[in-house]
């Protein structure tokens, strides 16, 4: 599908150079290192969470820090669970510290969690998209900062999506949900930290509260660096060829379609069995991380979208593209069962489904989501700590 030409080459060979030179927020120590000085300290974090070779929490283990406890997202702490799968508390085998998920019914840590801790740190590799939910993770801890006045510091990231900004903006406030609880577009175009100020700035956080927020930049790094990811977000994003299809093909989930959980191509790849059987064809199985993935051991036809990184940012062409979603919906056999409800809540509106069903074009779809988009994109820039 992608033909890799000598000025790409090139390109990916500049830019892998330029992500070499990131310093990311956790490299930064001396700015925060300070801040944790005879503090009990809780870290929200999972396996993204990283200072050069070792995990966050083993490097300020043998810096002295006090650590009270650890936070886990969605995956858990180590990365390895199933979207959605029901992670609980634990202890962490290597360092003996407890763990406490903040993924399920307990999503929200509580004053009981807090009672020991002095500050909160946030460390967590995001890929940019509304739908990814360690944004809503981040949201519910500043919450919970704010309201039992403790201090939160967020180590930033790059975002490997923040090159441009894209898709619907989520303006049904009855579709909110963890996939998507503010009105933001698929693609918002921010950092973790730049999102954290937003959410402070606009008042968006529950009852208003204000956060005692500090971010800890990264060095090096603006909208357009490409970064290439040291460690897999999460168990279905395993390269950046899928994280950057991934605002796209994420659409799929809300659908009756497989895009590849338990396959070696999860969100580079979608298809259906009914689908003619001259397309690509592949077999979704168990697989650590996709334990129970949808059509599982049914031979499905459709598409492989995948190729080089530099070849697929390319085809994203700064977009999210539903080129893929209408043909799919185009050449399914039984239309009346192609979506499922969940995939409003993904679109952030029931108007998505509905314009797909009528056959409007790309072209006419995207008209329809620029006044919000423009409008968002206003409000972004008063918290953009980079270039664009």
């Amino acid at each position: 599908m992608y033909k890799i030409v000598i000025p790409l080459l090139l390109w990916l060979a500049v830019t892998t150079a330029a992500c070499a030179q990131v310093i990311t927020g956790a490299e930064r120590t001396s700015e925060y290192l300070p801040l944790l000085k005879g503090k009990r300290v809780a870290l929200l974090v999972n396996q993204t969470a990283i200072l050069g070779n070792t995990h966050l929490v083993d490097s300020l283990l043998k810096l002295h820090v006090n650590i009270q406890k650890i936070f886990s997202p969605e995956h858990g702490f180590r990365g390895n669970a199933d979207a959605g799968e029901k992670v609980g508390n634990a202890k962490d085998e290597r360092t003996g510290l407890p763990i406490v998920s903040l993924y399920g019914k307990h999503r929200k840590a509580d004053a009981a969690d807090l009672e020991d801790v002095d500050v909160l740190i946030f460390d967590i590799q995001d890929v940019g998209a509304r739908f990814y939910t360690y944004i809503s993770s981040l949201q519910e801890l500043m919450e919970s900062a704010a309201e039992n006045h403790k201090p939160l510091i967020v180590l930033d990231r790059p975002n490997p999506n923040g090159h441009y900004v894209d898709g619907p903006v989520l303006l049904d406030t009855s579709l909110r949900s963890f996939v998507g609880m503010q009105a933001i577009p698929i693609v918002h175009g921010m950092t973790v930290g730049e999102y954290a100020k937003m959410l402070n700035g606009e008042k968006w956080l529950k009852n208003g509260v204000d956060c005692d927020l500090t971010v800890v930049t990264c060095q090096h790094y603006d909208h357009h660096t490409y970064y290439q990811l040291p460690v897999k977000p999460s168990p279905n994003l395993p390269n950046m060829a899928a994280i950057y299809l991934y605002p796209s093909t994420c659409l799929f989930e809300g659908t009756a379609l497989s895009l590849g959980r338990g396959t070696d191509l999860p969100f580079q790849v979608f298809g259906h069995p009914s689908y003619p059987k001259n397309l690509y064809s592949f077999t979704p199985h168990s697989t650590p991380g996709a334990k129970e993935p949808p059509l599982k051991d049914r031979t499905c036809y459709g598409y492989n979208l995948t190729g080089t990184p530099a070849a697929v940012r390319k085809e994203m062409n700064d977009r999210v593209q539903l080129k893929w979603l209408i043909q799919a919906y185009r050449l399914f056999p039984e239309k009346d069962k192609f979506f499922i409800p969940f995939f409003n809540k993904l679109a952030g509106n029931t108007i998505l489904q509905q314009q797909i069903k009528k056959g409007l074009s790309e072209a006419e779809i995207r008209k329809s989501w620029e006044p919000a988009l423009t409008q968002f994109k206003t409000t972004r820039k008063k918290y953009l700590l980079y270039a664009e």
